[in-house]
């Protein structure tokens, strides 16, 4: 836990004061953009992520999660809390958050259970088992030694996962949840659908898209995607017109 106490800590230095408890940060108010990895804690897709939004004149930071990733979701809940206080205290007039995969996860948890609802400007969850995912369900009953806590916590109807089961998005809340047809690692893809979000399968604006799971952080439609839904315009669902333009903006 040394990231999160480090983040508490610089958090505390600063006064930690200025976190929003009521409403939403303006929409027109850009600040950083923190991304959450997945299971295992993996950076370098998020990373390439991070660097496009970077050139898009972002100021964008990719989470060191505790125990590689595959610990207690809540603890990882804990580093994203800390690392969006400490945003606001330094000044930020609004935070975005991206989860990938079970970072996804992680950012829902934090949304319904820490203060997200009203410190979030935008959220974006990318291939997320939001409803948990079978290969989870399937390591816990098979090799439960070998199926880390994550790993449990990521089981379909897990004691955790049924916390927030039936929370839709709160209202108001801008949440773009993408994922692919062809994901292989989260079944069934649309684990990651979640009422109230803009639930978007990447094949229904790119039908000819053959990205899988770990394609997601780089995938250029995906990233123009992003890039769209970070913006100040509305949030709305994309069409097939779109497509190109798309993958142009996040080349």
């Amino acid at each position: 836990m040394l990231v999160a106490a480090g983040v508490v800590s610089t958090v505390l230095s600063l006064g930690g004061n200025d976190l929003p408890d009521a409403g939403r940060p303006a929409q027109d108010q850009l600040g950083p953009v923190l991304l959450v990895p997945g299971y295992g804690g993996g950076q370098g897709g998020l990373d390439a992520l991070a660097g496009k939004l970077r050139n898009a004149g972002r100021d964008a930071q990719v989470l060191t999660l505790p125990g590689d990733g595959t610990g207690d979701l809540l603890a990882q809940v804990d580093v994203l809390s800390g690392a969006v206080a400490a945003a606001y205290a330094h000044g930020a007039p609004s935070v975005d958050v991206i989860g990938y995969s079970a970072g996804g996860v992680v950012v829902r948890l934090w949304v319904a259970r820490s203060g997200g609802d009203h410190q979030a400007r935008r959220v974006v969850t990318l291939g997320s088992p939001l409803h948990g995912a079978k290969i989870a369900a399937v390591g816990s009953a098979l090799v439960p030694g070998a199926c880390p806590v994550a790993c449990r916590e990521l089981a379909p109807g897990s004691a955790l996962l049924r916390t927030v089961e039936d929370q839709p998005v709160p209202g108001g809340l801008p949440w773009l949840s993408l994922w692919t047809e062809d994901d292989q690692t989260v079944t069934p893809p649309d684990s990651a659908r979640l009422d109230g979000a803009v639930n978007v399968p990447l094949q229904q604006v790119c039908a000819d898209s053959r990205a899988q799971h770990g394609d997601l952080p780089t995938d250029a439609a995906v990233t123009g995607l992003v890039l769209r839904a970070l913006g100040t315009a509305p949030l709305t669902p994309p069409t097939a017109a779109d497509c190109t333009t798309l993958r142009a903006g996040g080349d």
